[in-house]
């Protein structure tokens, strides 16, 4: 009985001892999860974040696509402005030649004119204000100094608005570096993520994308009717960039983001479009029913319509959809991203 039982106790023991000695491996790891600020290390959680970080970085992009556009308006409206302020300021110039020429002309015929002496000092504005009270000139001079005084105004107005949108260009400048570093740094912190894997993990990551990108060269696309003609030549055109990479801020041709592919494709029907897919969901006629859209249609996707891409037919979308991917048709239901509205061009 004593052979039987010291067995027992040593089994007994060693149990013990595994079990405390996972007790304390239990209470070590939750100490050091509850310790460590850094992500969690599981493929699925990393994975996770990398593509929250590329959404995001996407959602920045449409921003930044905005700020560029809004930047490259003001810059137009500027260049415009000063150009015309320089030909306002040629055209008084010469009628202040004109108006000079006449007091030379006054004054060889005997004396200068009180109100062209005026003129010629070094405060013209004054004497504008106080032409109107001399009674010594002609109706033609009046026109004259009428005309001035009317172009001097102008130009002011116009050097006052071309140096506020210099104001605006500036802020928004500021505004576009700003959205810059936003989706650059989005994008490091996701290469970040992505190096904290194994090579295995990152090489099976690369196939799943690529498997995702081959998908489009057997996708069943069903009718293949376009709502208008200028929207199936668009749709032609987004077509013949399948396989083109996503690059955040690119409009073609041959690299993309979402937004970049449908303005690129439209402006190929010759149709132009807003640059940003909140843009261009507020175009053409809202198509409320996923069921009621045609190939060639815009496709809004996200609660802030920061996606953007074509209806293909049978529940597939066209599109740049991220970081990493190329264009290519995805069902709309394993985008991961919430169908808004549709909009049909032309």
């Amino acid at each position: 009985m004593a052979s039987h039982r010291r067995p027992k106790q040593a089994g007994q023991a060693y149990a013990s001892v595994l079990t405390a000695t996972a007790a304390a491996a239990v209470a070590l790891s939750t100490q050091s999860a509850s310790a460590d600020p850094l992500p969690d290390p599981d493929k699925k959680g990393v994975q996770a974040q990398v593509d929250r970080l590329y959404e995001e970085a996407t959602q920045a992009t449409e921003k930044y696509n905005g700020a560029k556009e809004k930047a490259g308006q003001l810059q137009e409206q500027v260049d415009a402005l000063q150009d015309s302020a320089a030909r306002k300021q040629g055209g008084l110039n010469e009628l202040r030649n004109r108006l000079g020429s006449i007091a030379a002309a006054q004054y060889r015929t005997g004396g200068l004119d009180p109100s062209l002496q005026l003129l010629l000092t070094s405060d013209p504005d004054s004497y504008l204000e106080r032409a109107s009270a001399l009674d010594q000139l002609s109706a033609r001079q009046v026109a004259s100094l009428e005309e001035y005084r009317s172009q001097q105004r102008d130009l002011e107005q116009r050097r006052s608005q071309a140096a506020d949108k210099l104001k605006d260009l500036k802020e928004t400048r500021e505004e576009l570096a700003d959205r810059k570093t936003a989706i650059q740094g989005k994008l490091a912190e996701a290469q970040r993520l992505l190096n904290t894997m194994t090579a295995k993990e990152r090489a099976e990551r690369a196939a799943e994308e690529e498997r995702a990108n081959r998908s489009s060269e057997r996708v069943e696309l069903g009718n293949q009717a376009s709502a208008s003609q200028r929207a199936a030549q668009a749709f032609e055109a987004a077509k013949s960039r399948v396989g083109m990479p996503y690059v955040w801020g690119a409009t073609g041709p041959n690299s993309f983001d979402c937004s970049g592919l449908t303005s690129w494709a439209f402006n190929q029907a010759g149709v132009s479009i807003p640059r940003t897919s909140q843009a261009q969901a507020e175009v053409g006629t809202r198509i409320n029913s996923l069921g009621e859209m045609k190939p060639g249609d815009l496709i809004i996707m996200r609660t802030d319509l920061s996606h953007v891409g074509f209806y293909a037919g049978n529940g597939q979308i066209l599109h740049a959809p991220k970081p990493g991917a190329q264009v290519r048709y995805e069902s709309i239901a394993r985008s991961g991203m919430p169908f808004m509205w549709g909009v049909r061009i032309g």
